[in-house]
């Protein structure tokens, strides 16, 4: 029964991963796109269109823009009639002072003809995401400078951790006992590494993996691996470029100090130097930090700090777009770094 529940719930993300990874693609390709019309004041709109262009996996075209002053041209009937003639899905209304009047109406009206109604207020928000809060029938814009997960995707992302966890190392033991044999036989020392990170909330955690250095390869300090170095050993070279030497921190994922997916941790180190030049770095230890992470497979591993403050960029980027499609494209992005050896 556990396995048949583990291979429903794989089958269930292979789907839709694969879903989610065509739809992208089309509508990059410009199909499968809908309608938007967007009305009011152009500098908001204009921000907005540029925003949405970096975007295009989202599947909008915008219609011409209806400015305040052509707006003024249309009686509300006249208005109404020309939304429809346009045959648009979405209306955003980006307006800096707004007659509530007119907004019911817009609303009304996009009930009565199934198109959602948008609002862009003249806010641009550089290091806060905005949440909607509705009390009762007040609609209240929620501007934090926090993160704070839903308690739904808090939930998802724990019984995924575990499942997809479950679902590597039972099977996967044969290739943990081989690789624990061959790191053993290859170079001496123990067949794990532990090593001292910072996880969730700046609380410290062990992390393991296989070893693939010599001993005591850091005596010298804290260092950061580079390409030749001549403290990775020669089969540490090849677990590295297929990242198989990580493998053991599932073990940390089913513990609860790590996720699948998340920022990667760090020693305390590096993260003083971090925090100096990258203060939203702060942001990332609200997160548990990931066995696999978007700055990993975008941009690959960091030589040094400054490497890593542009491998942060990409980390900051998933944190404020966390959800299944983001998970399973960090995921499929690590399985094909794996297959081509990109790892060091």
């Amino acid at each position: 029964m556990l396995f048949t529940y583990m291979l429903f719930v794989a089958l269930i993300v292979i789907e839709r991963s694969f879903i989610f990874t065509v739809l992208d693609y089309i509508r990059k390709k410009g199909f499968n796109n809908k309608q938007i019309l967007v009305i009011g004041n152009d500098d908001v709109a204009r921000r907005m269109e540029k925003s949405f262009m970096k975007h295009p996996e989202y599947g909008y075209n915008f219609t011409k823009n209806l400015s305040e002053e052509a707006l003024a041209n249309f009686t509300k009937q006249g208005l109404f009639d020309h939304i429809l003639e346009t045959n648009v899905s979405e209306i955003f209304i980006c307006y800096t002072a707004l007659d509530q009047d007119f907004l019911k109406s817009l609303v009304d009206f996009g009930d009565q003809n199934s198109i959602k109604i948008k609002f862009v207020p003249d806010l641009l928000l550089e290091n806060s995401k905005a949440t909607i809060i509705n009390y009762g029938n007040l609609p209240v814009i929620q501007l934090s400078g926090g993160m704070e997960l839903s308690f739904k995707i808090v939930v998802f992302k724990r019984c995924f951790d575990v499942l997809f966890s479950l679902a590597v190392m039972i099977p996967g033991l044969p290739v943990f006992v081989l690789l624990t044999l061959i790191t053993k036989l290859t170079s001496k020392g123990p067949v794990f590494y532990a090593q001292e990170r910072i996880g969730k909330n700046n609380k410290p955690f062990r992390i393991y993996k296989f070893r693939s250095m010599h001993v005591n390869s850091e005596k010298l300090g804290p260092q950061l691996s580079r390409d030749h170095d001549p403290r990775i050993t020669k089969w540490g070279r090849v677990i590295r470029k297929s990242r198989l030497d990580e493998l053991p921190q599932f073990w940390n994922v089913l513990k609860g100090d790590m996720s699948v997916v998340g920022p990667r941790p760090e020693r305390q180190f590096f993260i003083e130097q971090l925090m100096q030049r990258s203060p939203n770095y702060k942001k990332l230890l609200r997160l548990k930090p990931g066995l696999t992470s978007m700055g990993q497979v975008n941009y690959g591993y960091a030589e040094n700090v400054d490497q890593m403050c542009n491998r942060v960029r990409y980390d900051l980027l998933y944190l404020n777009n966390i959800n299944f499609n983001s998970e399973m494209g960090v995921i499929l992005k690590t399985i094909k770094v794996m297959a081509q050896l990109k790892g060091k």
